[in-house]
């Protein structure tokens, strides 16, 4: 079985309610679990994600765990379509930590246009869900490659 080099493992209070939310609210697919250790291995298209329940099995606790969790730290996470999550996110009455925006970064001499909104998981961890739109998009920087929208 092959993983991507870099997995963030997430420290979370109920791995239930966060496989409800990674699952059934964004979209993800469980890989595999130990239910003995409360772990789980999520997939989404070729993001991935472990999440482990505090106080089951090995923790990886560095200090103390406050919430919101994960403070100082956003979590990308690329979408092929984020109208999906949005609706079940809104069906569910989760607000969004920041709505839903159109916004074009700088990438050296591109530009990355993206759809993104942010969520808190149950934790607080913040996850920016994003929609790519265009990786190279001339009509979004002048000619000095200042991005005009």
């Amino acid at each position: 079985m092959r993983l991507p080099a870099l997995v963030p493992e997430l420290s979370v209070s109920n791995i239930s309610r966060s496989l409800a939310f990674y699952c059934d609210l964004l979209g993800f697919a469980l890989r595999y679990q130990r239910v003995e250790e409360g772990f789980a291995f999520l997939d989404l298209g070729e993001a991935s994600l472990m999440l482990d329940q505090s106080g089951v099995g090995r923790d990886w606790v560095t200090g103390p765990l406050e919430k919101p969790l994960g403070r100082g730290i956003n979590l990308q996470i690329q979408f092929d379509d984020l109208s999906p999550a949005l609706q079940r996110l809104a069906a569910a009455q989760v607000a969004l930590f920041t709505p839903l925006e159109t916004k074009a970064y700088p990438a050296g001499e591109h530009i990355i246009r993206q759809r993104q909104f942010c969520v808190q998981d149950p934790d607080g961890y913040l996850l920016r869900c994003c929609q790519l739109l265009a990786r190279d998009n001339p009509d979004g920087m002048d000619e000095t490659g200042k991005i005009t929208q």
